[in-house]
């Protein structure tokens, strides 16, 4: 027989409203008399009704995740799979539920917001990657929504969780000089990301810190697709690089395929960093040497901050949390060991 609210009350030896007041986290509740109540409802298997409580709460326990991308960035960029692993762990572990939405400049932005956000039922929003023109982070801070950005978001008041992409684009054209090469060529992210721009910035920065002068012709524009990854390589392979910065691993990936074509090998005839370290880059041949960004550890980081600007509302004025993961190299075959 399901345990009802009357019995769990008669139970812990409290008031009916007493328990009411526990299951919705009301501040009144004496402590001893809080574990009291808890310790019946984990003895007995009671579940507080859901609606019932948000009725008291205001709270529906349900976050969005919104990933403003095409739907088949989800299935074919293996980033967004690990990032949703660590949100859903954590969101699961604190009893949060998640609802998904792809959200990707579409023809009716305003209908697609309302279809989002607009019925109330989100307690807050995780946006998964950060395009610089995204019109969702400016409605939900309009609209006083709380949410984060996955990525590095250049608003002050928005709060965001970034991977240290300058720095590890940094380590990897490090690598590649080290290593002898001075013709380095680039195949960036999209500039309209913070990640393809910031990635860019590092493999700047390295150059000149190396007095390498930049050279236009080895920089081409990419969109985090093994496509462009190959298009983009297939243009090198007719400049004078000898080493290939590639600003995804699904890229590098990409470019392995268009030196294989072309009758060419890594790290023999070229040499390639990615950056990433998605699962397929240990495994391609040769086995890619790139940038590790703990990407699952980022989505579980999100959750935790999404989740702590609603349990401790942050006041008014008061500063958006920034904060950026490192990176680290990991050295495979593509490019070979420096000396």
């Amino acid at each position: 027989m399901p345990f009802t609210l009357e019995g769990i009350a008669r139970m812990a030896g409290v008031s009916r409203s007493t328990v009411s007041r526990v299951v919705n986290d009301h501040p009144s509740v004496r402590a001893e008399v809080r574990e009291q109540v808890w310790r019946v409802i984990r003895e007995t298997g009671y579940q507080p009704h859901a609606a019932a409580r948000s009725l008291v709460t205001r709270r529906t326990r349900i976050l969005g995740v919104v990933i403003p991308e095409p739907i088949t960035k989800l299935f074919t960029d293996p980033f967004f799979p690990v990032l949703l692993y660590g949100i859903t762990e954590t969101c699961n572990a604190q009893h949060y539920h998640l609802m998904l939405s792809l959200f990707h400049h579409p023809a009716e932005p305003d209908d697609q917001y309302r279809r989002i956000v607009g019925n109330g039922h989100l307690d807050g929003v995780i946006v998964a990657s950060a395009h610089m023109d995204d019109p969702l982070p400016p409605r939900l801070l309009h609209d006083d929504i709380p949410f984060v950005v996955v990525g590095r978001y250049p608003d002050e008041r928005v709060h965001s969780i970034d991977i240290d992409n300058v720095g590890g684009s940094c380590l990897a054209v490090e690598h590649l000089i080290r290593l002898g090469h001075t013709e380095i060529a680039a195949i960036s992210g999209p500039l309209t990301m913070t990640s393809g721009a910031d990635r860019l910035l590092g493999y700047r920065q390295t150059l000149a810190a190396h007095d390498i002068a930049l050279n236009p012709d080895l920089i081409i524009e990419g969109d985090y697709t093994e496509d462009s990854g190959y298009a983009a390589t297939k243009r090198l392979l007719m400049t004078s690089a000898t080493a290939i910065f590639a600003a995804s691993d699904i890229m590098a990936i990409g470019a392995l395929k268009a030196l294989h074509e072309a009758g060419k090998q890594a790290p023999r005839d070229m040499a390639l960093v990615g950056f990433d370290d998605v699962p397929l880059a240990s495994s391609v041949q040769p086995a890619l040497t790139t940038v590790h960004q703990p990407i699952r550890r980022l989505g579980s980081a999100v959750a935790d901050l999404l989740m702590g600007i609603l349990a401790n509302p942050p006041a008014p004025g008061a500063a958006a949390h920034k904060s950026a993961l490192p990176t680290h190299l990991v050295v495979r075959q593509s490019c070979g060991a420096a000396g």
